[in-house]
């Protein structure tokens, strides 16, 4: 009897320390991690925040998400070839008609997880809106609308000088832009480095380090990684003053989630700490999907005549007022 007790046991005991299985139809490397290396996009027609027409509404069926998904595309092709319009005015074209339909790829379907179809991209708070921002932060975010001052190159946004990707695209966070949302992943057992399409930006993730000191700050910030399981973890610190993510200051504090779901996808997550700008952390979280390569060159600088347009045209609007 006291044998069989022990037997039971000893069978018990092994189910309760045996690993969890491996996600199946996952590559994986030769050190046994899984494989996130190759080509992705994450571009998508899910909105940052959730709108206020589906305030509540969290998830869409396929139906619903259908009718969506033609009035955005019916959209972009009324704006096509305009010069003045929502879409236009919406990326600083107004007036111009600089983009085009053919230009854009932000996606043409919601972010599918978890089988269903996602209204925004931030999953916490629950409403789907960036948290209550501080007074600073309103401003920070509100001057990188504006462009700031037209002084001095050096006062131009980040992305108007090829130094950072409009709209956080490299991150961190990582967040889909009106085109060039591609990636490409490059994975060894020390380092992880993503490739980013727009102004070919290269994060480089350190595996298993230390942050650098304080005062080492950086346009993309100090990311280390490491291994949770099946998930790698990224943490990043150190960003520049700056950077400023929505309206962010220098402490930003970014925590990724990178899992591969299978063979063509990886789920993103993301929380955004920054106590000085946000009421509270938040937390996005999307799908990248596996896409053709190659990334092609993104030349942002050859044949860009606009910061020399905009300081020269700021020179003529303050010498016509002087008269």
């Amino acid at each position: 009897m006291c044998y069989r007790f022990l037997a039971s046991l000893g069978a018990l005991c092994v189910l309760l320390v045996a690993p969890m299985p491996a996600q199946t139809g996952v590559p994986r490397t030769p050190d046994g991690h899984p494989d996130l290396q190759g080509t992705w996009t994450n571009a998508t027609v899910t909105p940052l925040e959730r709108p206020a027409a589906l305030a509540g509404k969290a998830t869409l069926t396929d139906a619903e998400a259908r009718v969506l998904e033609t009035k955005s595309a019916d959209e972009l092709a009324e704006a096509d070839g305009k010069s003045e319009g929502p879409l236009l005015t919406a990326t600083g074209s107004a007036g111009t008609g600089g983009y085009n339909a053919l230009f854009l790829d932000r996606g043409s379907e919601f972010a599918r997880v978890d089988g269903v179809k996602r209204t925004s991209l931030i999953i916490d708070p629950p409403d789907g809106k960036v948290p209550r921002m501080s007074a600073d932060a309103g401003r920070r975010l509100a001057a990188s609308y504006t462009g700031g001052s037209f002084d001095s190159v050096k006062d131009r946004p980040l992305s108007e000088r090829c130094i950072l990707g409009f709209g956080s695209t490299a991150g961190p966070p990582m967040l889909p832009v009106l085109y060039n949302n591609n990636y490409q992943i490059v994975q060894t057992p020390d380092n992880v480095l993503i490739l980013v399409e727009m102004v070919h930006d290269a994060r480089i993730i350190r595996m298993n380090a230390q942050h650098a000191a304080p005062d080492v700050r950086q346009w993309l910030g100090d990311s280390v990684g490491h291994w949770d399981g099946d998930t790698l973890v990224v943490d990043t610190t150190n960003f520049t003053d700056r950077t400023r993510f929505r309206g962010s200051t220098a402490n930003l504090h970014v925590v990724e989630r990178f899992t591969r779901t299978d063979a063509g996808t990886i789920l993103y997550r993301a929380t955004i700490e920054d106590p000085a700008a946000f009421a509270k952390p938040w937390t996005i979280e999307y799908p990248f999907v596996a896409t053709k390569g190659p990334i092609y060159e993104y030349a942002c600088h050859e044949g860009n005549y606009s910061l020399v347009d905009i300081l020269g045209g700021a020179r003529k609007k303050e010498a016509d007022a002087g008269r």
